[in-house]
């Protein structure tokens, strides 16, 4: 009768593994299907045809800015310039699209992964419980009560085939529990892609609102006049004084400076470390005004979803910043950082927590601020302070291969944006080198 009762529960569980083992299989046939599906075919399509109309504008553009300077050439340069930006930004949403469906799409294989793994658990804790409540006794002692030979070879091979199929499903789970920790560093990559696409499409937006508002104002200054236009251009002692005067926006610190007071940290840079002050400006100008958020988290009054424990890395970055914070005798409940980016739907895309006018995430700023300290003999560093802040993204770049080339300033502001040049973002690192030419415009203008 016992070996009856056994009998039927290794039969019962060996019919057990073999339900859960091909379903495991068939799972894994489905999440090794390409993930490509015809809407994300025909967003590509979409994104070729809109990269190519791109290619376009930027060669009619180039023609534009090389005809004679005046003022109907300037408007028709600012118009090109416009509709290029409009181009940039659909090409932007369109990747993010893209993105989207991907997330989505590994976040569910990863939610039907996890399931199978915690069947896998289940199934070994009931094969567990099974043998504990249908035979208390020891395996020897079971072996030496059997009447026949043939029973003990019997019982053996019940046990064997248990414990083998127990091992089976614990390589199954080992493998399910691989495939979701790939499937997790795959959507990391895929969230931090749309984080920077979503910093790149506030960027785009800002140029084309900027475009907008120089065409507007180069109208309203001259009323369609090119007689006008001509006083315009050639007034450059006023241009001069409008450049010492203009107040160069840096967020996230207690107090503005004037541009030429930033040219005088980014020259003191130079003597440092070698880099070109246009282009260092270049970079933190749009590092300071990515999404137009900087220090807008973490501040005296935010609510609790703004604060940091919420909107940094909880274990990449919040460690350091507390430590930053304390050694400069600063409150970190209400010290201002970066807020994350948000998608369309308001969900919140990678994190926040970038510090001061270099938007240095603590964990990045822990590997800097002793050479920082160095050049500017400030210890500890301080994110917060515009010369240290200055003197960080300086070696970070030159580090970056900042050499004095233009190409060679492109790849080390790809490489400051996301850690690479993919070009994917090649609109962040034009965009850095056009700001650097209108910075050294300025620069040639106050004769310095």
């Amino acid at each position: 009768m016992r070996i009856f009762k056994k009998n039927n529960i290794f039969l019962l569980l060996g019919f057990c593994l073999v339900i859960i083992l091909t379903k495991f299989a068939f799972s894994f046939a489905q999440l090794a299907e390409p993930p490509t599906a015809a809407e994300q075919q025909q967003l590509q399509v979409q994104l070729d045809q809109i990269q190519q109309q791109i290619s376009d504008f930027q060669g009619q553009l180039k023609q534009v800015q090389a005809q004679k300077n005046t003022l109907a050439n300037k408007i028709k340069s600012l118009q090109k310039q416009q509709a290029l930006y409009n181009l940039q930004i659909q090409a932007t949403n369109l990747q993010l699209a893209q993105l989207a469906g991907q997330i989505a799409q590994t976040k569910a294989e990863m939610e039907k992964n996890q399931t199978d793994s915690d069947g896998y658990k289940n199934q070994i804790a009931g094969v567990i419980r099974l043998i504990n409540q249908n035979d208390s006794s020891p395996f020897l002692y079971t072996v030496i009560g059997q009447k026949k030979l043939s029973d003990v070879f019997t019982t053996y091979q019940d046990y064997a085939h248990i414990s083998q199929g127990l091992g089976t499903l614990v390589d199954k789970l080992n493998s399910s529990n691989a495939l979701l920790q790939k499937q997790q560093d795959q959507l990391v990559l895929q969230q931090t892609a749309a984080q920077n696409l979503l910093e790149i499409a506030v960027i785009q937006q800002s140029q084309l609102t900027d475009s907008v508002g120089q065409q507007n104002t180069l109208l309203s200054q001259t009323k369609g006049k090119e007689s006008d236009y001509q006083i315009v251009i050639s007034d450059t002692q006023k241009q001069a004084a409008g450049i010492r005067s203009r107040l160069y926006q840096l967020l996230g610190i207690s107090s503005q400076i004037t541009f030429g007071d930033a040219l005088k940290i980014a020259q003191w840079a130079k003597g440092s470390t070698g880099i070109d002050p246009a282009f260092l400006l270049a970079v933190l100008t749009q590092e300071s005004n990515l999404g137009k958020n900087v220090g807008t988290c973490n501040r005296p009054g935010d609510p609790p979803s703004k604060s940091y424990k919420v909107v940094m890395s909880p274990t990449r970055d919040i460690p350091p910043f507390l430590q930053i914070t304390q050694s400069l005798g600063m409150d970190a409940n209400i010290t201002p950082v970066s807020c994350p980016m948000h998608d369309a739907k308001g969900s919140q895309v990678g994190w926040g927590g970038a510090m001061g006018p270099a938007q240095f995430i603590p964990s990045t700023w822990a590997g800097y601020k002793d050479k920082v300290s160095q050049l500017t003999g400030n210890s500890p560093a301080n994110p917060w302070d515009i010369r240290d802040a200055f003197a960080a993204a300086a070696i970070k770049l030159t580090s970056n291969g900042a050499d004095g080339t233009t190409q060679g300033e492109w790849n080390a502001a790809m490489r400051y944006f996301s850690g690479s040049t993919n070009a994917k973002y090649s609109f962040y690192g034009d965009n850095v080198m056009a700001t650097a030419a209108k910075y050294q415009s300025d620069i040639n203008a106050l004769g310095k």
